[in-house]
């Protein structure tokens, strides 16, 4: 698996995945770029993505619902705050309702990827900044940790195939 590590830092209210991959940066920028890779990895195994808006550039959006094994959705969106292609991508990330809606019930965080050059391969960091440590333990409850991971974890097929 390409996840090498997952740290949650409770004091920075960070909570960083980084990961490597063996295919070269421009290439795993595409998974973030390209809305139809994106839709194939964004999101657990048992959840795919399905995005609906793509717009990665600063002041941008992103809209996307993840469909469950018993055909329910869960919809999100990112609002892009920076984009530097292919090195790095920073947006804030939050939940919406089913008509796409902002919930302003639910956490938000701020999401910076990077990209770098890394043994012959790319680096990929993804830290999210949680807002308290109250949202941050109620994401991590609600499974983000396990969730991010398995997402990412796919990437490495879809850089082969």
């Amino acid at each position: 698996m390409s996840v090498t590590s997952v740290d949650k830092d409770v004091d920075h209210l960070t909570l960083t995945l980084v990961a490597d991959f063996a295919a070269p940066v421009e290439r795993v920028w595409q998974m973030w770029a390209d809305p139809r890779r994106l839709e194939r990895w964004w999101g657990p195994p048992d959840y795919p993505a399905t995005v609906e808006e793509h717009d990665l550039t600063a002041g941008g959006e992103v809209t996307y619902f993840m469909t469950g094994p018993e055909g329910e959705q869960y919809r999100g969106w990112w609002r892009i705050t920076s984009v530097s292609p292919p090195t790095s991508l920073e947006f804030v990330d939050g939940f919406a309702d089913q008509d796409g809606k902002p919930k302003d019930d639910m956490p938000t965080t701020t999401a910076r990827v990077r990209l770098t050059a890394h043994g012959g391969g790319t680096r990929m960091e993804l830290r999210s900044v949680f807002g308290s440590r109250e949202q941050m333990e109620r994401l991590v409850n609600m499974g983000m940790v396990e969730g991010l991971r398995q997402a990412v974890g796919q990437i490495d097929a879809l850089l082969t195939g």
